[in-house]
């Protein structure tokens, strides 16, 4: 107990040539990628695109590691590849997104993200509008319904998977908010051949706590994958509180 002050007080002090370190090689990441991608996309199409997104986000959970940030990844199931999946977890910060890419690239996971990051980010804006992701306008809920739908046909067709997070914007306390379900039901709806597949993210909040600088050194980011669900199991309005009651469950 004695020593608490004084570790607190060196993780602190650490936390900022840390977070610089972490910042250089984080914007480096986005800069190298971005040509990349480019070129794998415009010389070999989809497959090298994906290929060249998967590693891209590798690099970013290894800028993290600088800061002494660890990844586990828990998925005991072995979910078929032969038909779409819809991913559905909670929101607790940017980079839940990394690991999510690359643990199930076999997936194929595409995003629904909101329209602002469709632009001017390095790397990320350009996957986000080449990458089949779908970009919606939070407040034209007509337009953004017609776009959902044309991503579950886009999704049915190429058996990709999609990724959402219903709780709309991300938790900076991990605690968990209320679902918006009218997203999901429409998947739900649409891709009735498809599995849900629920995870469970806790920590990665945790890496902003102190705010966009200094990043919190040394969270271990957990991500915990549950049993699939087959949309077809159940109704769609059933079937969206049982995952949102499966995945809050495990928030710690």
């Amino acid at each position: 107990m004695y020593f608490s002050p004084i570790i607190f007080k060196m993780k602190k002090i650490l936390s900022y040539p840390l977070s610089v370190l972490f910042y250089i090689f984080f914007f480096l990441t986005l800069l190298v990628f971005h040509p990349i991608q480019w070129i794998s996309l415009k010389l070999g199409g989809y497959q090298p695109h994906k290929k060249s997104v998967d590693i891209f986000n590798l690099f970013l959970m290894r800028c993290l590691n600088l800061l002494g940030t660890r990844f586990t990844f828990n998925n005991p199931y072995d979910i078929p590849t032969d038909k779409p999946c819809i991913i559905v977890a909670n929101h607790q910060g940017m980079y839940d997104i990394p690991p999510i890419i690359w643990y199930m690239r076999k997936h194929h996971a595409k995003f629904v993200s909101k329209k602002e990051l469709g632009h001017g980010i390095p790397s990320i804006s350009f996957n986000l509008r080449h990458g089949g992701s779908v970009l919606i306008d939070r407040k034209n809920k007509r337009e953004a319904m017609v776009k959902m739908a044309k991503f579950a046909d886009y999704l049915n067709k190429t058996k990709h998977s999609a990724v959402i997070f219903p709780e709309g914007t991300r938790s900076r306390t991990g605690e968990p908010k209320k679902f918006a379900v009218s997203g999901l039901q429409l998947l739900f709806k649409k891709m009735p051949d498809a599995l849900i597949v629920p995870v469970t993210i806790n920590n990665s909040w945790k890496l902003f706590k102190h705010g966009n600088f200094p990043m919190e050194p040394g969270v271990h980011v957990t991500l915990k994958v549950h049993e699939p669900i087959p949309v077809n199991s159940d109704d769609a309005e059933s079937l969206v509180a049982k995952v949102e009651r499966t995945i809050i469950a495990d928030i710690k």
